[in-house]
């Protein structure tokens, strides 16, 4: 099996770090020629993993239909806005058979499609032939090979197993799933709520405060998930509770860094470069997270907070004054 991953950031470069440790033969598409030049020549990422050793076997290309020239597997490591654009670009070297697995945790602003939807309409690749990778997946800590686990979402369980042996390794451990819509809501909405996490710690609020936030932000996740059609239990899993935690706790998600710059008073442009330039999701998945709930008639208080610091001006003190606002009513119901 030959895999690619088309996209050399810190993600998709750990993915193929671990694509390779597995033993699947791997190359990685950077968009910039001076990129893959770095990876081929000193074997790390210095833009995205500085300091990090690659495996010597991961090659590097610049060119795109170099890269995708006998791919078996596609990973798509690009962010969820700009996947539908690369996709359409890279549509004269994609064959028939080759099968996708996603990367974006995200939901498209444009259309409020799921990323596997997206592939789907620009592929014309059946369901059997996608997947998502999603679970509590921090780039940097998985490059230097701390243990961890992921789920792998595709409806055809057969190539959900072919993908597993594909990436599994002595430290990352993955599970399959048929259920890719649980698996790709529990992505995209934690970046929101990571968000929301980030905002809070930024002007200062405690512990409480967070687990408040994780806690109603997965009982988010799960009214929208259901009335989607996702699994419940796939949102308790690793790509919802497990995603969840990850992201809304550790000062190396980029959404919670981001939030933590708003909360601080930064501007989106200071909170992305507080984020070394790379894109922080849950800020553009927040408008698209929120459109797709009241697609479904589901109520998301804290994305649509989120959404409102991010995109209307609201401050993130009047955010949570508006959200401790809120009528009383039962925890469950």
């Amino acid at each position: 099996m030959q895999a690619v991953v088309m996209g050399a950031g810190s993600w998709g470069t750990t993915v193929a770090k671990v694509l390779v440790d597995a033993g699947t033969p791997t190359r990685i598409w950077a968009r910039r020629p001076s990129l893959a030049e770095a990876i081929n020549t000193t074997h790390e990422n210095p833009d995205y993993l500085a300091g990090i050793p690659l495996p010597e076997a991961l090659v590097a290309v610049s060119d795109v239909e170099e890269a995708l020239r006998g791919a078996d597997v596609v990973v798509l490591g690009v962010p969820s806005q700009s996947l539908r654009g690369n996709l359409e670009e890279w549509l004269p070297y994609l064959t028939p058979d080759m099968t996708y697995m996603s990367l974006a945790k995200g939901v498209e602003t444009s259309t409020v499609m799921r990323m596997s939807e997206v592939v789907a309409d620009v592929t014309g690749a059946g369901p059997e032939r996608i997947a998502v990778l999603s679970g509590p997946n921090l780039a940097k800590e998985v490059a230097v090979g701390q243990p961890a686990a992921t789920v792998i979402g595709c409806a055809d369980e057969q190539r959900a197993v072919v993908l597993q042996e594909a990436v599994s390794t002595n430290y990352f451990r993955p599970y399959t799933n048929t259920d890719v819509i649980g698996c790709e809501l529990g992505g995209a909405v934690k970046n929101v709520i990571a968000l929301a996490c980030g905002m809070a710690a930024g002007v200062g609020l405690g512990q409480n405060t967070l687990a408040t936030i994780i806690t109603r932000g997965l009982a988010e996740t799960m009214r929208l998930g259901v009335a989607a059609g996702a699994d419940v239990r796939t949102l308790a899993g690793l790509a919802g509770v497990g995603d969840l935690v990850a992201t809304c706790a550790s000062p190396l998600s980029r959404n919670r860094t981001f939030g933590f710059a708003l909360g601080r008073g930064k501007t989106l442009e200071e909170a992305q470069a507080a984020t070394n330039g790379q894109v922080a999701e849950g800020v553009k998945s927040c408008a698209s997270v929120k459109a797709l709930a009241e697609r479904y008639g589901v109520d998301m208080p804290l994305t649509d907070a989120v959404d409102r610091v991010c995109h209307q001006g609201l401050s993130v003190s009047d955010a949570i004054a508006s959200l401790l606002g809120r009528p009383h009513k039962p925890e469950i119901h």
